[in-house]
């Protein structure tokens, strides 16, 4: 089994209810075709780099999931198919996402830190 990760950005102009209820639909599709949900984030809404589909803002989601690669079509298949998903791009992670803990800082040979 791969560890996926799974970003999709939603239609700002919806309901707090109607976000949820599409986040809830993705996870579901997750957990149908048989993949573990790691863990599920929702960023919330953000500035788009470019207008996309005549918005400028997007509602972003994070999925972090381990399955097998048929899932993944079937995921991208759904985001296809919702009209409120604006974007999406799902990659497989060649390792497991750090702890939340901070990362340890290096000192160098003059005893700075980098």
């Amino acid at each position: 089994m791969q560890l996926y990760e799974s970003i999709f950005i939603v239609r700002p102009s919806l309901s707090d209810e109607d976000t949820n209820k599409i986040i809830e639909k993705m996870k579901g599709v997750v957990a149908k075709s048989g993949a573990t949900l790691l863990k599920s984030e929702n960023w919330g809404r953000k500035k788009l780099a470019y207008e996309v589909k005549r918005e400028r803002k997007g509602t972003f989601v994070y999925l972090h999931f381990r399955s097998e690669g048929g899932v993944v079509s079937e995921l991208e298949r759904s985001y296809r198919l919702e009209d409120s998903v604006l974007k999406f791009l799902t990659v497989r992670v060649e390792q497991p996402i750090p702890s939340t803990a901070a990362p340890e800082a290096k000192e160098s040979d003059h005893g700075r830190v980098q």
